[in-house]
């Protein structure tokens, strides 16, 4: 059995295991299935942003907006709308709910996929710090115009959306978008974007169209984001532009470099060791023995986000499970000799 077969038994077995699990999530206490749902949605955000600034070596700090488009496209169809697709269908049963939900899950990632590729195509020939500012200041244009639009709350947010999000749906999503952006790693194409990311001008050299491939990590990067955001609203039920701002585009980027830019696996990791470690210093900041430094800094994000970049700058640069790029490679070394360049896409 080849690799290729063993990843898609793999993907086989989590979507089974996740259907299993989801059938006993009532025996869970409900905040630790709440946190056991964030880590699938934080895995997801995580792998999606990892193709972008991992494999691509671009550096995007607006996957939050992505996200807050999925939310509100999602929970906006399924509460609007949700009712008169029942009536159409015949009823509310486990059929029609998959159906309405698995719609507005894709409607929610084409949405952000298609705002992906409008800042995308213009933004993508910008690099490093440029880049950077553009995406963060399209986060922020995104979380202003949803607390200016009354139809979905505005500042007020938007709440009363149906609890669809289940353990299936969340460990489901997160198995095929691990499994697509290992695939695509793996393939023809997806050395693309390793290439890109080496050296962006020797692949121009030798005709590879880099922005073409920037643009699609980017779009598929956001489609991922949107799918996140849609089952975190079915999630939590009420969604609030506060919780798309810069901070939690910085929390996605935080699992991005603590797990490793471009290690899957070490996102992965990442993404379940911060969203646990966030959690704990909630209590801890209710510890009132504690000293009351220690307890304001707990409760500070920033801070902890901060304390953890340095950290990883002085002792670990390259992330828990990653790998520093080696660039300047001679030719006929054993690295270049596996590598297969996709086509000329000039």
């Amino acid at each position: 059995m080849n690799y290729r077969h063993i990843k898609k038994w793999l993907l086989l077995a989590a979507i089974i295991v996740s259907a299993v699990a989801s059938q006993f999530s009532g025996a869970i206490n409900a905040y630790y299935l709440q946190i056991i749902i964030f880590i699938g949605i934080n895995i997801i955000l995580a792998v999606g942003l990892n193709l972008i600034n991992g494999y691509t070596g671009q550096f995007s700090l607006g996957h939050a907006g992505f996200m807050a488009i999925g939310a509100y496209v999602s929970a906006y169809l399924s509460t609007e709308h949700g009712a008169g697709f029942f009536r159409a269908i015949g009823g509310t049963n486990f059929f029609s709910i998959s159906v309405l939900f698995t719609g507005v899950l894709i409607a929610g990632g084409l949405a952000a996929a298609v705002a992906g590729l409008i800042v995308g195509v213009p933004s993508l020939r910008l690099k490093g710090d440029y880049l950077a500012i553009v995406t963060l200041g399209f986060g922020e244009i995104i979380r202003v115009l949803i607390q200016n639009t009354d139809a979905v709350g505005g500042p007020r947010g938007y709440s009363g959306i149906a609890s669809y999000t289940t353990l299936f749906w969340t460990y489901s999503i997160v198995a095929i978008t691990i499994y697509v952006v290992v695939s695509l790693i793996d393939s023809t194409y997806g050395r693309g974007f390793l290439t890109v990311r080496d050296d962006e001008i020797a692949a121009e050299a030798v005709g590879i169209n880099t922005t073409r491939y920037k643009v699609t990590a980017f779009v598929l990067g956001a489609f991922f984001a949107g799918i996140a955001g849609g089952l975190y609203a079915h999630s939590t039920t009420y969604i609030n532009p506060s919780g798309f701002d810069f901070q939690r585009s910085i929390e996605i980027v935080i699992m991005v470099i603590l797990g490793g830019m471009g290690s899957t696996a070490g996102v992965t990791f990442a993404a379940i060791l911060l969203t646990l470690l966030l959690e704990y210093l909630r209590f801890v900041s209710g510890y009132e023995w504690l000293p009351e430094i220690i307890r304001r800094i707990a409760a500070n994000r920033v801070i902890i986000y901060s304390l953890v970049l340095i950290a990883l700058m002085l002792l670990r640069p390259q992330g828990l499970f990653g790998q520093l790029p080696r660039r300047g490679l001679p030719i006929g070394s054993a690295r270049v000799k596996r590598t297969k360049l996709p086509p000329h896409a000039a």
